[in-house]
């Protein structure tokens, strides 16, 4: 896998936004990807990551794509995966620290702690 960062400048301020952060994208190219099990995990991770680079950066997280080489779905998963293909999407959770962000970014990226991190609505 190769991930690469890029920052989108904010516009100028406004009534609307007086303090405009950048906007910090990643864009990873994963070149064998198992789509029942392998790519939904690299999707989290890398968006965790996203978010954690964003914190430090002073950015505000914004887009993640994902670029596949070879993807695939192996024979024993496509029943499960058309079991929740039908499935109704549920909401998508969101991410909240839980130390304050100046101590976060204070550790740097090494010093992230799995207790650094709250799931909210996550519904699996």
């Amino acid at each position: 896998m190769f991930c690469q960062f890029f920052v989108t400048l904010p516009s100028p301020p406004s009534a609307a936004e007086p303090n405009p952060r950048p906007k910090l994208s990643c864009m990873m190219y994963q070149r064998s990807c198992d789509l029942g099990l392998g790519v939904p995990f690299n999707i989290a991770s890398y968006a965790l990551l996203t978010h954690m680079v964003a914190l430090l950066t002073d950015c505000e997280p914004h887009e993640f794509i994902l670029q596949m080489g070879d993807a695939h779905v192996y024979a024993d998963h496509v029943v499960p995966l058309q079991e929740q293909l039908e499935r109704e999407p549920r909401p998508f959770p969101t991410l909240r620290w839980t130390r304050p962000e100046a101590e976060l970014r204070a550790a740097g990226i090494d010093g992230f702690r799995t207790e650094d991190f709250e799931v909210v609505g996550y519904k699996p």
